[in-house]
């Protein structure tokens, strides 16, 4: 190897150093564009995609996964649960996503950034129901869910799932990632991701 491939090599930016997202699949067609498997080295953007249109496309998947996990316990529109000590620094949250990652490759022997991205694709609705109003009567209707809220809704029932597990046993919370994602991948409807998902569509088939 040439001392220029060498330091090509050596300068490539891997996440957490180690792992590769560029290797990653995302084999739902309808969320490639909203998946960025772009690698970074620091847990934070800093904003410089917020000023576009449609920008969380922009922001690399596992960073998004650690934004989310500064609200843990958000449900709707309320905190039904407190987030505790995820709102604090970026640097701990990221520290827990990088075990858990660990936790992943050694239990499956995959690269952890496709589990998340398998657990995303496994727990991202395609339909889902909205309530109207027609006259004086309100009626509900089945729709197709935009990609970037799949990406969204299936990133906040992981990170839910995984926060409520977590209060509920001493695991600690990288433990209880890995187990989420795993879970997710293999499409286990014991998670709750993958069981909401099913019921959303579930309902959306019965309204139309």
């Amino acid at each position: 190897m040439s001392n220029a491939a060498k330091l090509e090599l050596d300068d490539e930016i891997l996440t957490f150093g180690r792992w590769d997202a560029s290797e990653v699949e995302v084999s739902d067609d309808g969320l490639v564009r909203y998946i960025n498997l772009e690698n970074i080295a620091s847990p934070r953007s800093k904003g410089r995609h917020s000023e576009k249109q449609f920008y969380k496309a922009d922001v690399p998947i596992v960073e998004r996964l650690l934004n989310r996990m500064y609200v843990a316990g958000h449900s709707g529109k309320k905190h039904l649960m407190t987030s505790g000590r995820n709102t604090g620094s970026s640097e701990r949250l990221w520290n827990v996503i990088e075990d858990s990652f660990e936790l992943i490759e050694e239990e499956t022997g995959e690269n952890p950034i496709q589990v998340l991205v398998d657990a995303i694709e496994n727990s991202a609705p395609v339909e889902e129901v909205v309530t109207y109003q027609r006259g004086g009567a309100r009626a509900r209707k089945a729709v197709l869910v935009a990609p970037q809220r799949r990406v969204d809704l299936a990133l906040r029932l992981l990170v839910q799932g995984q926060y409520q597990d977590r209060m509920n046993t001493t695991e600690e919370a990288a433990e209880a990632l890995a187990e989420e994602l795993i879970s997710a991948a293999d499409g286990d409807n014991s998670v709750k991701a993958v069981r909401e998902k099913e019921r959303r569509e579930r309902e959306a088939d019965g309204a139309r």
